[in-house]
Formats: structure tokens, sequence, C-alpha cells
């Protein structure tokens, strides 16, 4: 199997860039938009393995996405990336069908095991979300 593939939903080009740089050299990053509907479009063009998305961006956040992709059984795994570190905001990305939910005050600690912990099954939340 070839570089895991991922896709960046994100409103704020300096942490897509941000976020580009980190994941460049482990994984394929495929694409980046700056909506969540731009963000379920391409999901279903590109079929990455995973979607970094941030909960707050216009047109449709990043929660209603994910319900979306969750409700058609999409099989990309799907990984929060946002400033919320409020635990009603991680069991809302839950149910929306979310694998991973990391803080971006833990981007450089978190983001790379929560997208491997993904892929292979597994659920993972940034250690900085009180229960």
């Amino acid at each position: 199997m070839g570089k895991v593939r991922i896709l960046l939903a994100d409103d704020h080009e300096t942490i897509l860039a941000h976020v580009r740089s980190i994941l460049c050299h482990d994984f394929e990053v495929v694409g980046a938009v700056g909506n969540g509907r731009d963000a379920v479009t391409e999901v279903r063009r590109l079929d990455p393995d995973v979607l970094v998305i941030d909960i707050s961006m216009p047109v449709l956040n990043g929660l209603q996405a994910a319900s979306q992709l969750h409700r058609r059984e999409c099989r990309t795994k799907i990984v929060f990336l946002t400033v919320h570190e409020d635990q009603d905001y991680v069991e809302a990305a839950m149910a929306a069908g979310a694998s991973g939910y990391v803080t971006k005050s833990r981007i450089k600690s978190d983001l790379v095991p929560a997208i491997r912990e993904a892929v292979i099954g597994n659920t993972y939340i940034s250690k900085s979300i009180e229960p």
C-alpha cells in the first residue's frame, strides 16, 4: 500500500499551509479546501483515506460535512483539527462519525498519531481535552 492519502479542509490558508508542511513527509496530501461543502465534494471525487477538517468553516461547518459523509457510509476517516477544546464539541464530532479529534494547540504532537490511529480503525482524542 502507498502513502495514506489526506484531504485538508480549513478556511485559513496559513493553517492549511502549516498542516501540509507537517503531513507532507509521512502522507500524500491530495488536496485542500476552504469550506465544508467543498470538503464533501472533494471527498467524493478524490476518495482520500483521511479527511482532516476544521469545525468552524463557512458554507457548511465541519460537523455538518462529517455528518453528511457519515450518512453516506463514506470510507474516508475523519479527523477534526480545531481550536475547540470543549467536551461538547468532541461528543458532537464523534456523533458525526469522527475517528479523531485534535486541538490546534497540539497539532505538532497529536495530528500524525491521530491520522495513523484513524487509518487502522482506532479513535484518537487530544490529551488537552478534559472528559
